[in-house]
């Protein structure tokens, strides 16, 4: 369990830093090609209709750039925050399933006895039996794809 943990951490990690890496790369090539078309943009319209509207369409241009920037950061995010909900949910599934769960359960029983346990798996069955209609309420519907 702590193996997963720790492998998970280490791809979110290496996730962020390609992802990072990859946001300078375009930032920086996408910004020098910005520069010069928007020199290009400026002059053609400060030519042809005057500085003030050059200005105008020039701010025009960088709004819209943003608008689509941000929308993009944003679908991005949403699915970084899918993906790590559908983990979670994974994780919880698996828990009953891990062999050391399932051996410290048999020496719990071993050391207790079956005699003094009935009650005790009689109250934590109604305990998960409400916890898991708790978590199936309160987990939306998947999407469709």
């Amino acid at each position: 369990m702590l193996q997963r943990l720790v492998s998970d951490v280490r791809e979110q990690a290496g996730n962020a830093m390609r992802l990072t890496s990859l946001a300078v790369v375009i930032a920086a090539t996408a910004l020098i090609a910005l520069g010069f078309l928007c020199a290009a943009f400026f002059v053609w319209v400060h030519q042809t209709n005057g500085p003030i509207w050059a200005c105008l369409a020039c701010a025009a241009l960088f709004v819209v750039v943003a608008v689509i920037a941000a929308a993009l950061y944003v679908a991005r995010k949403r699915q970084m925050r899918l993906r790590a909900e559908e983990m979670a949910r994974a994780a919880r599934q698996s828990l009953l399933t891990n062999p050391a769960v399932l051996a410290t359960g048999l020496q719990l029983v071993r050391a207790i006895g079956v005699k003094r346990l009935v009650p005790i798996l009689a109250i934590g069955g109604l305990a998960l039996g409400l916890m898991a209609s708790r978590s199936a309420a309160s987990d939306p519907p998947p999407p469709d794809k």
